[in-house]
């Protein structure tokens, strides 16, 4: 036998050993509180449940100078819904989410199609240039604005709720006057009323990081777009603003988009924060070496915050936190394979990883609900997980899911463990209410994974629900700590 051959052969039996420890010291099941789970889906079907009022948040932790904290709040929280029966909020639920996950991966496949800026064109709207100074096109149609900040705009400040998208990077919000804005719970933004609101010329650095850029016809205004393909947009004026996070401090010139004419957007916000990777993200802007956010249960009337610069909890399951050299929006997670029962599932690594052409890899998106999974990983989590659940009595499938149970004449129930793995051996076990979720008040519960023909990996915020992640820019890494909320 020759040394590659050796080597090989030690290599395949230490990796035997080391799954075969790793899955003796994994737990097999955990225990699933159903009637807990129950009468959080009830709740949410009363009549307005929550009654949230604006408020200013202030940081729940000791504070530096350069430390900002803001509240988060579920999109229950942020706006009454209207349906009658839970069956119906969770296929308008999964709705947006299938919106939202074709945006990711249909601004992923644009970005890697080699196009050029001048390739772009903006898109034809009823607001002439002129009207305007400078239109700002963002096509949302990501399609489920799911957790929302109250964030500061302007001087004298004023709050608004914005959603947050961990999959873009251009901040903006409506503005007076409006040609065409949607509903939002506060008083549209009007730059008049700031002093400190400035708009961006076209020679200016902000505007030429933008993807698609022109200048106004009556002068050197900066025009923006950034366009997806079902034609969801938001025209207005590219400026800087001051922004503040409740009493923790205010950032001046950031970049932010000022709409005047938005469709198919997020009823309810006033604008988006992106806190994608990029250089006009929010994250980037204010100079964060890190920030860190916690998603309330959607069910819930509980709030949580997202804090820029503040240290990543001790007792933090970490991962590399990676970049794609093709695409600068979104940070990548170190994921290296999935457990149920206890048991590592028999997977290729590549099928977590980004390859040579840009592709695949695992991003924590605060968008998408439910967490996608390439075919082969969805139908091998998917089979283990049925195995463990023999005793339970299987359901039919709902919407997406295919995975069902009637859990009606239950109270708790013993469920098979699910878990992500990182580089480095690091391990985070899942709640059993972030992977098994009623779909119905009445009791049916779905397995909360779903497949993807491509081969990007998305954790939903489904999966995040309950634990702080934390983005530790500085260091390259990505923590995720159950119950810092």
């Amino acid at each position: 036998m020759n040394s590659t051959a050796v080597w090989l052969s030690l290599f395949f039996t230490l990796s035997f050993l080391f799954s075969s420890v790793l899955s003796r010291s994994l737990s097999k099941t955990t225990v699933f509180d159903v009637s807990a789970s129950t009468r959080l889906a009830k709740h949410a079907l009363t009549p307005n449940p929550h009654s949230l009022k604006p408020q200013l948040q202030t940081t729940n932790t000791a504070s530096t100078a350069n430390t900002y904290s803001v509240s988060i709040h579920s999109r229950t929280s942020l706006r009454k819904h209207t349906h009658k029966t839970y069956d119906s909020l969770t296929l308008a639920r999964l709705a947006r989410d299938s919106a939202r996950v074709h945006f990711l991966t249909s601004k992923l496949e644009f970005q890697l199609s080699n196009l050029t800026r001048s390739d772009l064109k903006p898109v034809q709207t009823d607001i002439q240039p002129e009207d305007l100074q400078s239109p700002v096109t963002s096509g949302i149609s990501q399609g489920s604005g799911e957790y929302f900040a109250r964030l500061g705009v302007g001087t004298p400040v004023k709050q608004y709720y914005m959603v947050l998208d961990t999959g873009s990077d251009i901040n903006w919000i409506q503005c007076q006057p409006c040609v065409d804005c949607y509903q939002q719970s506060d008083p549209i933004f009007n730059p008049t009323d700031s002093n400190s609101y400035s708009k961006l010329s076209c020679s200016s650095t902000q505007c030429s990081a933008l993807h698609v850029s022109s200048c106004s016809r009556t002068g050197d205004s900066c025009l923006y777009q950034v366009s997806y393909g079902d034609g969801s947009y938001t025209v207005g004026s590219f400026a800087t603003e001051t922004v503040s996070f409740g009493s923790s401090g205010s950032v001046p010139h950031v970049a932010i988009g000022c709409g005047h004419d938005n469709e198919g957007l997020f009823v309810g916000a006033a604008g988006l924060l992106g806190l994608g990777a990029g250089e006009l993200s929010l994250p980037s802007q204010v100079k964060a070496t890190s920030f860190s956010y916690c998603l309330p249960d959607r069910d819930s009337a509980s709030s949580s915050t997202i804090d820029f610069n503040s240290a990543m909890p001790a007792d933090a399951v970490t991962s590399p936190l990676l970049r794609n050299p093709k695409i600068d929006t979104f940070f990548y997670v170190g994921m290296t394979g999935l457990s149920v029962g206890g048991e590592l599932l028999s997977l290729p690594p590549s099928i977590f990883e980004i390859n040579e052409s840009g592709h695949g890899g695992v991003i924590a998106d605060s968008g998408t609900a439910v967490t996608r999974l390439p075919s082969q990983a969805y139908t091998s989590l998917r089979d283990s997980f049925k195995q463990g659940t023999q005793q339970l009595p299987a359901s039919t499938g709902f919407a997406l899911f295919d995975t069902c149970y009637d859990l009606s004449s239950m109270t708790r129930i013993s469920v098979p463990t699910v878990a992500f793995h990182f580089a480095g051996g690091k391990t985070l076990s899942l709640p059993a209410k972030n992977y098994l979720i009623p779909v119905e008040a009445g009791g049916k519960y779905c397995l909360a994974f779903a497949p993807t023909a491509g081969s990007l990996t998305i954790i939903g915020n489904v999966q995040q629900q309950g634990t702080r992640v934390s983005y530790d820019i500085a260091n390259s890494k990505v923590g995720f700590s159950a119950g810092k909320c």
